[in-house]
């Protein structure tokens, strides 16, 4: 917009002067509302970015998955100590059937029948943590070509579910 028309607009009165005038500060100000509103979205584009795959949030990551890794070895141990102490017991009862069975027999087995439930439960729901956390894009250290320094094999990228029995 050049001065002549500013000038003109003066001269045609005060009421065309200030309407030239709040038309232009109305466009100015869509402008810069645009333009911050762009900003902002790239600014938080940006803090997603650090937030999500910043070394600190990585290393966390990295950790819980160690952890859980651990956790689930753990439980399939455990998993395969109830069996084997199970079949331990059927075979001291090899061919009688379970009411022949001594009654202190009977409660142990159904005892370790219950907690390897609850162990085999425990597994499954952090099995499926750990499964679709992995399937997350974010998770590159997990790679095998993306290793932290010290770390000499890639975690699992998929723990089995127990189907049950």
């Amino acid at each position: 917009m050049s001065w002549k028309k500013w000038a003109a607009a003066a001269e045609a009165g005060p009421w065309a002067f200030f309407k030239r005038l709040f038309w232009f500060l109305i466009g100015v100000s869509i402008l810069m509302g645009l333009a911050a509103y762009v900003m902002g979205w790239f600014r938080d584009a940006a803090q997603v970015a650090r937030d999500e795959l910043g070394p600190r949030t990585l290393l966390k990551r990295y950790e819980w998955f160690k952890d859980a890794a651990a956790q689930l070895d753990a439980r399939q141990a455990s998993i395969k100590v109830y069996e084997a102490r199970f079949e331990g017991l059927k075979k001291s009862y090899e061919g009688a059937p379970r009411p022949k069975w001594g009654r202190e027999d009977r409660e142990q087995a159904n005892l370790w029948e219950q907690e390897l439930a609850g162990v085999k439960a425990s597994y499954n729901a952090l099995a499926a943590e750990y499964n679709a956390a992995m399937a997350k894009i974010n998770w590159a250290f997990a790679n095998v070509g993306e290793l932290p320094r010290g770390a000499d094999k890639a975690l699992p990228r998929e723990f089995r579910v127990y189907q049950g029995e």
